[in-house]
């Protein structure tokens, strides 16, 4: 089994069904013919989130997830640090009146498809990231 890690900063914060998760990450990442050698996520609270992203991506604003691939290559298995705030989840599965794990698995996947290399910044990248994400919630049994 790949090595995929769950931690928390700032935040007192309980993942449930760990075991579930790491087999549906890593179910998502062969559906796309990539390994993983390493995955972190790291639960956080706003203002660490926020901190991380002046620190290392130079922007000041609040944000649900910061990845950070760790690989020199590509084709390399996927080595990954993904932050994850738990405030910005918890507001976006409020503002977008879904539940709150449903939001934290959506937001968790969404870090993962950008190693396998999807992309956000354009509409049409954001509906196939959208289609994406949702195709790989579908094959999370909890």
């Amino acid at each position: 089994m790949p090595n995929i890690n769950f931690f928390q900063e700032e935040v007192s914060f309980t993942l449930k069904h760990k075991r579930v998760l790491r087999a549906w990450i890593n179910e998502v990442v062969h559906n796309y013919s990539q390994e993983i050698e390493s995955v972190n996520f790291i639960y956080c609270s706003d203002n660490y989130l926020l901190e991380v992203n002046k620190q290392y991506l130079e922007h000041d604003y609040y944000t649900d997830i910061i990845t950070f691939d760790n690989r020199e290559d590509s084709s390399l298995p996927i080595d990954s640090d993904i932050f994850i705030s738990i405030d910005r989840v918890r507001e976006n599965s409020k503002e977008l009146n879904v539940p709150y794990q449903q939001e934290l698995h959506r937001v968790m996947v969404h870090g993962v498809l950008h190693l396998l290399g999807k992309l956000d910044k354009t509409e049409e990248q954001k509906r196939d990231m959208r289609k994406s994400e949702e195709a790989s919630l579908s094959l999370l049994n909890i």
